[in-house]
C-alpha cells in the first residue's frame, strides 16, 4: 500500500491511498476462489465453474463486497502507522472503482485531535465569590410556590381588565372578512394579560375593557413568521370578552407546605429551600471558577478544533433543548426555534465546550490522572441520589452499556482535572458584587463563557 498524507490543517487531513494492482489481483483471486465453493451456474458442476464465467455472472457482487474490505483494511493500516487520534468518522472523498488489472486508488478525509504542548495551568489568579443564601431569597421562592399553586376566580364586580388579570375569551380569526382555516373558533380560552400564548395585540386591546364586550383585534404577521399559513397575513380576530379572573394566592402557612406533598410544616419547606439555595450557590461558584479557568487557559493555548467535535457538542445542546420543550409537549418548531436557529445561535458555545474537553483531556494525560475505586464509588453514590435509585441500580445500568461507563469515567476525570486546576491556583475569596443591571464591554464575553460552563455542567450531570 502506498500512502500520502495531505495536511489540510492541523486537524484536517486527506489520506491518498493506492493499493498496487498485484495486491488487488490477489484479493480478487481469493474472493473468486471462496465464491467458487458455493456458487451455482446452470450447466456447470459446483466448484468447477470457470473463472471467466464467474467474472461475467458475479463480478458486480464480488467487487461490491471487496471494495469496503480493501478500504477498511488499508485505512486501519494507515491509522495504525501514523497513530492518528481520529475524531468523527472518515469520509470517502471520491467513489472508488475496482478495475481488475489496475491499482485501487481512493482518498479519505479525516479529522484528528489537535496536538497540544504541555498546558501550564498552575498559579492562576482566581476570585471566589462567597455567596450567602438570605431570608429574602427564601421568601421569594415561597412567593413562586404560591403562584404555582394559585387558583383563578371570577371577578364579580364590574371593572375593566387590568395588567395582572386573566381573561376568559372566545376568538376566531378572519382574513378579508372570511373565516380563516389557520385561526378557527376557540371558545372559553383563559389568557394571561401580558402573556405570550397569543399575540401581544390581544393584551393591548383587552386591557381596560369591561367584560361582555365584543371587539376586533388586527394582527399583522410578518413574512418570516414561523407558521407558513400565517406568514404575510393580516388577521382580524373577533374576540368576545366573557369575564375577568383574578389570581388568588394560597396563604403562607403549614397548609402551603403540605400541598407540595413532601413537607408537614412551613418551617420544613423553608429549610429545604434554604438548603437548595446553598447547593445552588456551590454550583454557581463552580461555574464561575470554571469560567475564569478556561478564559485564561483558552487565551494561553490556541489550537484548531475538529468540526466533528463541535458538531457533536452542538447536537447535544439541541437535544437538551428538545427534551426540555418535550416535557411540556412542545417541539422547537412550534415556538419558532428550528434546528437551524440553534446551530447558528449556539455554535460558539459548542466550540467552547469542545475546547474545554480538549484542554482537560490534555491535562488528564499530562498529569496521568486516574480514578481511584473510592472516587468511582463516590460518583456512583452521587449519581444514585440524583436518579433516586440505588447504587446497585446505577452499577447495573453501566454493566448493560460499557460505553456509557467509559463516558461517565471520562467526565469524572474531567471534574478531577478541574479540581486540580483550582487546587493549584491562587484563589482569593471576595464579596459578590451587587448586580446593578448595567452592562459593560465585557458582559457579552462573560455571558458566553458562563453559557459554555452551564452547558458543560449539564453534560457532566
Amino acid at each position: 500500500m502506498q500512502l500520502n498524507v495531505e495536511e489540510k490543517s492541523t486537524v484536517k487531513k486527506v489520506l491518498h491511498i493506492e493499493i498496487p494492482k498485484e495486491d488487488v489481483a490477489k484479493e480478487l483471486d481469493a474472493a473468486y476462489n471462496e465464491l467458487k465453493k458455493t456458487a451455482t451456474v446452470k450447466g456447470f458442476r459446483k466448484g468447477k465453474i470457470p473463472r471467466k464465467v464467474m467474472e461475467t455472472r458475479f463480478s458486480k457482487d464480488v467487487h461490491a463486497d471487496l471494495v469496503p474490505h480493501l478500504i477498511q483494511n488499508s485505512f486501519s493500516e494507515a491509522v495504525e502507522e501514523h497513530k492518528f487520534k481520529l475524531v468523527g468518522g472518515p469520509m470517502i472523498e471520491n467513489e472508488p472503482e475496482l478495475v481488475p488489472g489496475e491499482a485501487f486508488i481512493f482518498d479519505i478525509a479525516i479529522e484528528v485531535m489537535p496536538e497540544l504542548g504541555p498546558v501550564d495551568f498552575k498559579g492562576l489568579e482566581l476570585k471566589k465569590n462567597m455567596y450567602e443564601a438570605t431570608d429574602q431569597e427564601v421568601d421569594a421562592q415561597i412567593q413562586m410556590i404560591r403562584k404555582s399553586l394559585a387558583t383563578k376566580e371570577k371577578v364579580t364586580e364590574e371593572r375593566p381588565v387590568r395588567t395582572d388579570d386573566f381573561v376568559l375569551i372566545d376568538y376566531q380569526g378572519f382574513v378579508d372578512g372570511e373565516p380563516f382555516d389557520a385561526t378557527p373558533l376557540v371558545e372559553n380560552y383563559v389568557m394571561a394579560i401580558g402573556g405570550n400564548t397569543l399575540p401581544r395585540e390581544f393584551s393591548e386591546k383587552l386591557t381596560g375593557v369591561i367584560p361582555q364586550k365584543e371587539l376586533d383585534i388586527d394582527v399583522v404577521y410578518g413574512d418570516g413568521h414561523n407558521d407558513a399559513a400565517l406568514a404575510g397575513k393580516t388577521v382580524t380576530y373577533k374576540v368576545f370578552l366573557k369575564e375577568v379572573q383574578e389570581q388568588v394566592l394560597p396563604p403562607v402557612d403549614d397548609t402551603l407546605a403540605q400541598k407540595l406533598g413532601q413537607f408537614k410544616t412551613l418551617d420544613e419547606l423553608k429549610a429545604a429551600i434554604l438548603d437548595n439555595l446553598k447547593k445552588g450557590y456551590v454550583r454557581r461558584v463552580e461555574h464561575e471558577l470554571s469560567e475564569q479557568i478556561f478564559t485564561v487557559l483558552l487565551e494561553k493555548n490556541e489550537f484548531e478544533v475538529p468540526d466533528a467535535m463541535v458538531d457533536a457538542e452542538l447536537q447535544g445542546i439541541i437535544a437538551e433543548a428538545e427534551q426540555a420543550y418535550a416535557q411540556n409537549n412542545v417541539n422547537l418548531e412550534d415556538v419558532g426555534l428550528g434546528r437551524d436557529f440553534f446551530e447558528k445561535q449556539y455554535r460558539h458555545v459548542a466550540e467552547k465546550q469542545a475546547r474545554r474537553h480538549i484542554l482537560l483531556g490534555k491535562i488528564i494525560e499530562q498529569e496521568k490522572l486516574e480514578l481511584t475505586d473510592e472516587e468511582l464509588e463516590a460518583g456512583y453514590a452521587e449519581m444514585a441520589v440524583g436518579m433516586r435509585a440505588s447504587v446497585d441500580a446505577v452499577k447495573n445500568f453501566f454493566k448493560m452499556d460499557p460505553r456509557q461507563l467509559d463516558y461517565y469515567k471520562h467526565t469524572q476525570l474531567e471534574k478531577k482535572a478541574s479540581r486540580l486546576i483550582i487546587e493549584q491556583s491562587n484563589v482569593t475569596e471576595v464579596t459578590p458584587e451587587i448586580d446593578t443591571g448595567e452592562a459593560d464591554s465585557s458582559t457579552d464575553e462573560q455571558a458566553e463563557n458562563q453559557e459554555a460552563a452551564d452547558q458543560q455542567d449539564k453534560t457532566d450531570q
